[in-house]
């Protein structure tokens, strides 16, 4: 596979030549515009700025009227030679109110969303510094269109319309960030982002199967970090940022730095967080179900179970991480573009709350229970090109590596064996993705992926009083996966009014196992997986006029089986317990969306998407024999077996609505809702509610922003889970859910209410603060096994240079 790509870059190379650069900026903010538009009728040329607001313009030379125009500003037409006695910058004036965005997570380049069939939401970086998110989870909900779970502190599990982990796809810096064991349970890999170190975030909602491969079913959360900021003139320039912020609810502890040293082609950033937070407390006004009075305090040869003086207090969910990031740029002339950077990412170890609620007679079911240090460490080298050959006009060749370790330790209450089960994964990925403007009205997009990923998995048994450790079950196979795959991406644009896009991908996926049978009696000692998926979407954009846009969406993904699928031993739920199952194939998703938006003049924009998926093939738990057994011994218990296989269909339909209303310049009402249900097929070919289907949820806000002064009040809400519109799977979880007057599970529904402030003073200070919670409501978040925080003080300083 490398000689392949070394011919590749070889056939590439030769074709790339220096071309005039045009650069295009906002005039108000200075800052470089993607996307935008440049044509000229004679000659008949075209193209566009990347993501750096450039483009390369040789093709343009002797052209009298070259037209710049985006959406969102005036455009302007000038001549070359205009253009030449300007240095080749162009400053474009805003416009009042606009219904596009800049996202580069539709196709992995730059383009104006009012292109873009499928539904995209940002998060700016203006209402990432309002909210002040903890983690990147939080981050993530600032949306109102993303469902955060989280079974502890440490943790955050998004769900999107329907489908959460290893259905949803993650890309930081455009890497790929799920890994071959990637599970169908509830994940925590987001916190290992740094919220300080994120310049901008997407959620594209729907299938992304065609740009981003395996298990981007129900969506892609694109994530991208600082990038290096070369200086605007001869001198080295420094610039940015310190901060430091406490929260009352978990006596958080935060601070943050960065630093970006740019010159005229080298450019540097540095960031470094620390994160630290004690244990969380609950609101006092909910169900008392959710109030643990009690944690366990291992002594020398037994536990002990202790009252806690603050019952409203969740002990164990303290935890604190660090975040270190370091890039460098080098920009050798017009055309080339080169980045590299370095991420890592650390926790403490952090107790997984939801199962000290569990409990045997009356007595904890753990003295033990928590995930070891959760690391990532990834090196990203990407380069990319501008200029105009016959092959491409934008070329990017992205390589990564990133490692992956955590581990899961538990321990019986009053038992001197704990288990320790530890993971790491080395995850290699290489693209190469081309952007090719054919005609004004005609742009491909194409590319090729190589990822790799190796796990390595080990258990180790330790008896707690004498330190004597021994090799103990691991949670999966040694394995390797691999995934190859090309894709090619078209956008037509039939008229003014009418865009149509499409593409295609084939994607082959490779599994190599070997199994330890010294623990349990395997049927088999290896597996061995092979095996292709064609994906492919269709959609179309209709503008009717300045002030509506309809969108339509057809499109397929698919999620390929990983390790965890085929090679994962585990207890699901007390009394059972879930093995390998090698003869996995892929689960495929087919998919519809239409959406509507429209504007009222500058005061209100309304807008609503309806969707509807199904999921054919789908990889779910159901009982199993092994060696003709339906039950083992695991961990003490005697417990049923149970495997994933391909063995149920899955529907999910719903909607998604925003609006946002002016009432004034400086003050604005918003409001996103969302709604959507889910079934999936059971043993005996019933049906049950899909597990990961939220209940309604969203978010309504009222700011007020002017010069340096920007308040918010919000409200975020959940709609009630009744114990029939429970998963069967989660209905026995008494832990996790509150109960009825009859003794059922159900999920309530909640709100909060909440106020954030920041200011802006002496150019360089800001200060903001907020309370979270006003009324100190107790409530989780649908399928959490903790409680969100109670009432909470937050305080932030930021200093900026």
């Amino acid at each position: 596979m490398k000689k392949y790509l070394l011919l590749l870059l070889l056939a590439i190379i030769p074709s790339l030549a220096l071309s005039q650069i045009l650069v295009v900026k906002d005039a108000v903010t200075k800052e470089p515009i993607p996307v935008v538009t440049v044509s000229s009728s004679s000659p008949s040329v075209y193209t566009t700025t990347d993501e750096n607001g450039e483009a390369g313009i040789s093709r343009f030379k002797d052209s009298e009227a070259i037209e710049i125009r985006i959406l969102g500003y005036k455009a302007i037409t000038k001549s070359y030679s205009e253009l030449e006695k300007l240095a080749f910058e162009i400053l474009l004036e805003p416009i009042a109110f606009d219904m596009n965005d800049m996202v580069i997570s539709a196709t992995r380049w730059n383009q104006n969303s009012e292109n873009v069939p499928s539904k995209i939401s940002t998060v700016s970086t203006e209402a990432v510094r309002l909210q002040n998110p903890q983690t990147a989870a939080d981050l993530l909900n600032i949306s109102g269109k993303v469902f955060i779970q989280k079974s502890q502190q440490g943790g955050g599990s998004p769900m999107i319309r329907g489908f959460a982990t290893n259905r949803l796809l993650y890309t930081i810096d455009g890497v790929r960030m799920n890994t071959a064991i990637f599970r169908g349970g509830n994940i925590q890999n987001v916190i290992s982002l740094d919220p300080y170190a994120t310049e901008s975030t997407e959620i594209l909602f729907g299938p992304g199967s065609v740009i981003y491969g395996s298990d981007a079913i129900g969506g892609v959360m694109s994530f991208q970090t600082l990038t290096p900021e070369f200086s605007d003139d001869d001198n080295v320039q420094f610039n940015g940022n310190a901060a430091i912020r406490y929260s009352s609810a978990n006596n958080e502890q935060t601070g943050h730095f960065d630093l970006n040293v740019g010159a005229e082609k080298w450019a540097f950033v540095s960031s470094l967080s620390s994160y630290d937070y004690g244990h969380l407390r609950q609101g006092e006004n909910g169900p008392e179900d959710y109030v643990k009075s009690f944690y366990v305090q291992p002594q020398a040869n037994s536990d002990e179970v202790i009252l806690q003086n603050d019952p409203l207090l969740q002990k164990p969910t303290a935890y604190s991480q660090i975040n270190a990031m370091q890039k460098i740029r080098f920009k050798p002339n017009t055309n080339w573009n080169l980045n590299y950077g370095l991420h890592y990412s650390e926790t403490s170890p952090y107790g997984r709350y939801d199962r000290h609620n569990r409990t045997i007679d009356d007595l904890p079911r753990y003295g033990e229970w928590k995930y070891g240090p959760q690391k990532w460490i990834m090196n990203h080298l990407k380069t990319d090109y501008i200029g105009e050959t016959g092959l491409f006009d934008n070329l990017s060749i992205s390589l990564a590596h990133q490692f992956f370790e955590e581990s899961r330790i538990s321990r019986d209450f009053n038992s001197p064996n704990r288990e320790r089960r530890i993971e790491k994964v080395d995850a290699y990925s290489a693209n190469v993705d081309f952007l090719k403007i054919v005609s004004e009205s005609n742009t491909f997009y194409y590319g090729f992926e190589y990822v790799l990923n190796e796990v390595n998995s080990s258990g180790v048994s330790e008896e707690i009083i004498t330190r004597t450790t021994q090799p103990g079950p691991s949670r999966y196979p040694d394995a390797t996966w691999q995934s190859l795959a090309a894709y090619i991406n078209g956008e037509f644009e039939l008229s003014d009014k009418i865009t149509l896009q499409g593409g295609i991908r084939y994607n082959h996926i490779l599994i190599s196992a070997d199994f330890n049978t010294d623990f349990y009696p395997f049927p088999f000692e290896e597996a061995n997986i092979s095996n292709g998926s064609l994906t492919g979407s269709l959609g179309t954009v209709y503008r009717p006029s300045e002030s509506w846009v309809i969108n339509a969406n057809l499109s397929t993904a698919f999620r390929a089986p990983n390790v965890d699928d085929i090679g994962k031993i585990f207890d699901s739920s007390p009394g059972t317990v879930v093995v390998p199952n090698p003869d996995l194939s892929p689960e495929y998703a087919y998919n519809a969306d239409l959406g509507v938006a429209h504007t009222f003049g500058d005061r209100l924009k309304m807008d609503v998407t309806g969707y509807y998926t199904i999921l054919e093939n789908a990889i779910v738990r159901r009982n199993f024999t092994l060696n003709g057994a339906d039950s083992l011994m695991y961990d003490g218990v005697q417990s049923r077996v149970q495997a994933l296989q391909n063995a149920a269909t899955a529907d999910v339909y719903g909607i998604q609505a925003g609006m946002e209303f002016n009432l004034n310049q400086d003050v604005k009402l918003s409001s996103d809702f969302n709604f959507q249900k889910g079934e999936e097929e059971l043993n005996d070919g019933s049906t049950s509610p899909s597990r990961h289907a939220a209940p309604w949820f969203g978010v309504t806000r009222l700011t007020y922003q002017k010069e340096q002064l920007n308040l918010e009040l919000n409200s975020y809400y959940q709609g009630e889970k009744s114990h029939s519109e429970l998963s069967v799977s989660e209905q026995d979880k008494t832990e996790i859910y509150a109960l009825a007057e009859n003794g059922n599970t159900y999920a309530p529904s909640w709100y909060t209410l909440n106020f954030k402030a920041l200011y802006t003073f002496r150019e360089s200070y800001t200060i903001s603060a907020g309370l979270e919670n006003i009324t100190d409501q107790r409530y989780r978040p649908y399928s959490s096994g903790v409680s969100a925080p109670g009432r909470n003080f937050i305080l932030s300083l930021q200093v900026s240079i």
